[in-house]
C-alpha cells in the first residue's frame, strides 16, 4: 500500500531577500565617481586606468592597421593596373588612421585632464592663502595697533639734540626745513 504524504505548504509567502525589483541595487550609482572627483590623487589614478586601456587599444589597433594595410594592398585582382590595389585599400587605411588619431587625442586629453585637476587644487589652496593674507592686511590696516610714544622727562624742558625739528618754529625758518 503506498501512501503519499501531503506536502506542507507555508501559508505566509516568503519574500526574496536578494530581490532588487523594488529598489535600485545601489542607492546612488554615481557616489563612487563623486568621491573620485573630489580627490585629485584618486582622479589621476582613475584616469590612469583609462589611459592604460586607451594605450593598449591603440597598440593593438596599430598592429591591426599594419596587417590590414599589408593584406589590402597585396590583394590584387586580375587586370589591375599599377596603384589600383592601393586606391582600393585607401578608405580602409584612412578609417583606421582616423581611429588611431582619435585614440591619441583621447590619451593626451586624459593626461592633460589629470594635470589640470591637480593644478586646480593647487590654485584653490593658493587662492585661500592669498585671501587669508589679504584679510590679515586689511584687518591690520583698519585696526592699526596704537603704540604710545615713550615720554622722556629729561627732554621736556631741555633743548633737543636736533634744534631744527624739535621746537616751535616760525615761518621765517622755512629755508632750512623741508616744506610740507
Amino acid at each position: 500500500m503506498s501512501t503519499t504524504s501531503p506536502k506542507y505548504t507555508d501559508p505566509t509567502p516568503v519574500e526574496d531577500p536578494v530581490s532588487t525589483e523594488d529598489k535600485p541595487f545601489f542607492d546612488d550609482p554615481n557616489a563612487a565617481l563623486r568621491e573620485i572627483a573630489q580627490n585629485p590623487a584618486a582622479y589621476a589614478h582613475y584616469l590612469a586606468d583609462f589611459h592604460r586601456v586607451v594605450l593598449d587599444m591603440a597598440a593593438k589597433l596599430e598592429v591591426l592597421q599594419r596587417e590590414t594595410r599589408v593584406h589590402c594592398r597585396g590583394t590584387r585582382v586580375e587586370g589591375d593596373k599599377m596603384g589600383q590595389a592601393f586606391l582600393r585599400s585607401f578608405p580602409v587605411e584612412k578609417s583606421l588612421n582616423d581611429v588611431l588619431k582619435g585614440l591619441k587625442s583621447i590619451s593626451s586629453g586624459l593626461e592633460k585632464s589629470a594635470h589640470k585637476r591637480h593644478a586646480h587644487d593647487e590654485k584653490v589652496m593658493e587662492v585661500k592663502k592669498t585671501r587669508k593674507e589679504k584679510a590679515q592686511l586689511k584687518a591690520r590696516k583698519n585696526n592699526p595697533s596704537l603704540q604710545a610714544a615713550p615720554e622722556n622727562p629729561e627732554q621736556r624742558g631741555a633743548q633737543s639734540p636736533n634744534p631744527g625739528y624739535g621746537g616751535p618754529t616760525s615761518i621765517y625758518n622755512l629755508d632750512r626745513r623741508e616744506s610740507a
